[in-house]
């Protein structure tokens, strides 16, 4: 395999995730809904009740809708990874994914350009998020939307490595649903997408420590500092592990056939 076949598997693998989300224009819509309800609705209700102190990375005291930026757009990096998880399990039963596998290029690196090509159609979606969010009033630092493109991507990246890990387990298309449900809600709520880490501990020792130890919330700190121009090191390296090994896991039991092997 060299870089020119890599690349142009790459690209083709791109164009085809591309226009997918262009067909589906009303994906791109729904992915927005969700985070501006909670923008534009719950975050005026909540923002008397949860005032929030002083805390890294912000330097000063912070609305509440500043404080839940960073957790909703990665509520939409997070529902397009379990989307996208979801269009593995179709193409797996139709056949397409079989007949995609064929190809020369080693599986680990189609699967994984897969998952790459997922998370940049996420970034369209998380800086459509932003612009509005900039039109409601809601700005980070302008740096800060450049120095958070390879936090976003390495979520992405997480997210989107979890879902096809969770994906290459399901054997029927129609069991998906109830069982993104079952990780997608837990995952979000539980974290400090909503609420800061400190709050959840006030209100229960352990539902603090599930929090603390959810994936979602190190990817939500990465992105929150590095949009304000700063690195959070632990969650780094968290979400890096975590990548690593749910890509090695999802990639090790995706098995193509189980689809055909029913019809």
């Amino acid at each position: 395999m060299t870089l020119r076949d890599a690349l142009i598997c790459f690209n083709g693998l791109l164009q085809r995730e591309l226009l997918r989300f262009v067909q589906q224009r009303s994906r791109f819509f729904s992915a927005l809904v969700r985070p501006l309800l909670w923008l534009v609705v719950f975050a005026s209700g909540f923002r008397a009740a949860l005032g929030i102190a002083i805390i890294e990375p912000y330097e000063t005291y912070i609305t509440y809708e500043v404080y839940i930026v960073p957790g909703l757009c990665a509520m939409i990096i997070l529902f397009n990874g379990m989307q996208s998880s979801l269009s593995m399990v179709y193409d797996r039963e139709m056949g397409s994914m079989r007949v995609l596998l064929v190809s020369p290029m080693p599986r680990p690196f189609l699967l994984l350009s897969k998952l790459m090509a997922t998370s940049l159609i996420s970034l369209l979606q998380v800086y459509g998020f932003l612009i509005i969010a900039w039109f409601w009033g809601v700005e980070a630092p302008l740096t800060g939307y450049l120095t958070a493109l390879p936090a976003f991507l390495l979520v992405a990246m997480m997210l989107s490595a979890i879902g096809l890990f969770i994906s290459a387990r399901i054997r029927q298309l129609e069991n998906f649903a109830g069982v993104m449900n079952f990780v997608i809600f837990p995952m979000f709520f539980l974290s400090s997408a909503l609420y800061p880490l400190w709050k959840m501990r006030e209100a229960s020792e352990w539902l603090y420590w599930i929090c603390a130890w959810n994936p979602f919330s190190h990817g939500v700190e990465l992105i929150r500092f590095a949009l304000y121009q700063q690195l959070n090191g632990q969650a780094l390296g968290i979400v890096i592990v975590i990548t690593l090994v749910a890509s090695i896991l999802a990639v090790s039991g995706f098995q193509p056939q189980q689809g055909m092997g029913k019809r």
